[in-house]
């Protein structure tokens, strides 16, 4: 039996906004109550579009962000609950790559330093041995010896996010949260980075919580996968399941606008073209959050929330229109 490495269950991420005198108390609602495991060494993907709260998720997993209510535990450790040292002492066991490689490393700062000075703060091997150890990361990243010298600006960006991933594995860290880490590459060096993050995982024995809008990257990197709206998972499922039968009206979007997907079969045949913007997660709608957008929606849709029910083996979903057995009660549109 497989080992849960993260246990997040019910995450909330709440921020209470300023509001003029006499006026009600605002609250912006990030995350609105997500659960999940990663089991060690599998990669769990998060999709969604911009505004769903996926980064917002991997913040509070890394206590970065304010875990408003809810449950963050890294094997027997209480993420979510730790304070001061206690919690920088777990540090080392969970780390990040951000987005931009070049806003999250120092410009004045050489990258063997970088990596160095990540392995000091980390207190990891002796003194004298850190060197070396910067060197081997470099090395395990895919880069040049001769290159620790280089500052920031002399990589490209797939460099400088090598750099970032060598920075993050100082620590030998259990579980890697990658916050859309080749979004701002090249199409060629994304699967450069991601291939490399692979052949990594399966040298280091890693776990990934993996954010990412683009399906291409989320099918390729993840074996679990949520698909997230307005602070919740509407759709979640093993990576084979959701690709070949997905169920969320909100997914089917998703995947008819990639054009590289192929859903249920039907490449370029299956159309769902979303209405207007996702509503705001300061005014968030009593029914479905998506059915104000979804063009399946009934009266039972806007009158309660529909719970996240698995229909399938492992397959779990949050719509009115999608039976217990898992068949959709809802026609597919379909262009010529």
């Amino acid at each position: 039996m497989s080992e849960t490495l993260l246990q997040v269950r019910d995450l909330r991420v709440h921020y209470p906004l300023k509001s003029g005198l006499f006026q009600p108390k605002t609250v912006l609602k990030a995350v609105d109550g997500v659960s999940f495991d990663i089991e060690r060494g599998r990669t769990f993907g998060i999709v969604g579009e911009s505004g769903s709260g996926k980064s917002t998720t991997a913040l509070a997993v890394m206590r970065l962000a304010p875990v408003t209510a809810g449950h963050v535990a890294l094997g027997d450790a209480p993420i979510s609950t730790l304070q001061g040292e206690g919690l920088r002492l777990q540090r080392k066991r969970f780390q990040m790559v951000f987005q931009d490689p070049f806003a999250s490393l120092n410009p004045r700062v050489r990258a063997g330093q970088a990596i160095r000075d990540a392995l000091d703060l980390m207190n990891v091997g002796t003194p004298a041995e850190r060197d070396d150890l910067a060197r081997t990361l470099f090395l395990q990243a895919g880069l040049r010896p001769e290159q620790m010298q280089l500052f920031p600006h002399q990589f490209s960006g797939g460099q400088r996010q090598r750099i970032a991933l060598a920075r993050a594995l100082a620590g030998r860290p259990e579980l890697l949260v990658c916050d859309e880490p080749v979004s701002a590459l090249d199409v060629a060096i994304q699967a450069q980075i991601l291939n490399l993050m692979q052949r990594l995982q399966k040298e280091l024995g890693l776990t990934y919580l993996f954010i990412s809008h683009d399906l291409g990257v989320i099918r390729h990197m993840c074996d679990d996968i949520a698909v997230m709206y307005l602070g919740q998972f509407v759709e979640r499922a093993p990576r084979e399941s959701l690709f070949a039968r997905p169920l969320h009206p909100y997914t089917l979007a998703l995947w008819s606008a990639a054009p590289s997907m192929d859903a249920r079969g039907q490449k370029r045949k299956l159309r769902i073209r979303l209405q207007g913007d996702p509503p705001s997660p300061l005014n968030v709608p009593s029914g479905c959050r998506f059915a104000g957008r979804c063009p399946f929606a009934e009266d039972a849709c806007r009158a309660a929330p529909p719970p996240l029910r698995e229909v399938l083996p492992g397959h779990h979903v949050a719509c009115h229109r999608v039976s217990d057995s898992g068949q959709a009660l809802y026609p597919l549109p379909t262009i010529s």
